[in-house]
């Protein structure tokens, strides 16, 4: 039996030596250590010898295991090592080439148009004030003279998610919480960006949308200043040679109120199928503060007058960037956003 664990021992490190494949390594280990191995068979022979002979045997069976284990083990460790190396020379990975580029992020068309006109705003001495995106009916129709019945509540068709409680319709109650903090403190000329919400969704219109909305109040302030603050707003925005229209028009919440055109920049003003050959594009509308306005605010409408404005940013950026389709600026479809 001692002869046959030797004749194993090194049939396996013949057998060990002559293999480059880790497949026929699995083998080799089954054939010589598996349950069914050359091994095992001797062992369970055994049985057959002296008492005094088996200790000896199976101290020999423990080291032919372990030399062939370890042997095992040597032989792998090369295989894997070799491998390797004809994978790394296949592949002749040049490591001083450099990695794969990540393309960088650009600011959406919606978010250069807010801050351009945020920047346009802070430069005539205007601040930034934010509000709730849900809010209380007193603040978004009440406070601004529209009550329960009003009928003009159709204009803002909203979502409304309790009795009293809506998604805001426009940035107006921004106004009317700054005016509630500051009465009656002079001057306050404010703009309100931010999301506002309305069920309506087509090629221009969306239910969720952005607003930039203004408002100055002071002793003495007139109409005069309110076209010529949006005057100076339309130049900087779309040029120089922008010219602006007022048309009368109505908002509960302005008496006098005006939409507010300027000048076509596709066609100067001559007329083309931008403009619907008007020469003319509605941007925003605008008015003097209703005195019902400043009132529930806690001004007093026979010392202080003001007027507001509000704009679409989407509407804007449609303008400035000859957008013919709301959507686009939602769909995320990075070929659009590339351009900006």
């Amino acid at each position: 039996m001692e002869q046959k664990l030797k004749a194993i021992l090194s049939e396996a490190e013949q057998a060990l030596s002559r293999t480059d494949n880790l497949d026929q390594l699995n083998e080799i280990r089954v054939r010589f250590l598996g349950k069914k191995g050359l091994l095992t068979s001797v062992l369970r022979g055994m049985g057959s010898l002296a008492p005094e002979e088996r200790p000896r045997v199976g101290q020999l069976a423990n080291d032919v295991r372990a030399r062939i284990e370890s042997v095992l083990e040597e032989r792998m460790a090369t295989i894997k090592e070799q491998v390797k190396k004809e994978k790394l020379a296949a592949e002749r990975i040049d490591v001083t080439l450099p990695g794969t580029p990540f393309p960088a992020g650009r600011r959406h068309p919606l978010s250069i148009v807010e801050e351009e006109i945020e920047d346009i705003f802070l430069g005539m001495g205007y601040s930034i004030e934010e509000g709730p995106e849900i809010e209380l009916d007193f603040y978004n129709f009440e406070a601004l003279n529209l009550p329960k019945d009003h009928p003009a509540r159709d204009m803002q068709d909203s979502f409304f998610i309790g009795p009293e409680v809506l998604l805001r319709t426009h940035t107006s109650p921004v106004q009317v919480r700054t005016m509630e903090r500051t009465a009656p403190v002079l001057p306050v000329r404010i703009i309100a960006p931010g999301k506002v919400y309305r069920r309506d969704d087509d090629a221009t219109h969306s239910p969720m949308f952005h607003q930039v909305e203004g408002l100055a109040i002071d002793r003495r302030v007139t109409f005069g200043d309110l076209k010529g603050t949006l005057q100076v707003f339309a130049e900087k925005m779309f040029g120089p040679q922008t010219r602006t229209r007022f048309r009368p028009s109505y908002f509960p919440f302005t008496e006098p109120s005006a939409e507010v055109d300027i000048s076509c920049g596709m066609c100067g003003g001559k007329g083309c199928r931008v403009c619907s050959d008007t020469g003319w594009l509605e941007i925003l509308g605008c008015g003097m503060v209703h005195p019902r306005v400043l009132e529930v605010s806690g001004y007093n409408p026979e010392e202080v007058t003001g007027f507001a404005f509000g704009m679409g940013v989407e509407r804007i950026a449609m303008l400035k960037y000859n957008i013919d389709d709301m959507r686009l600026l939602f769909d995320n479809d990075l070929r659009f956003l590339a351009q900006f």
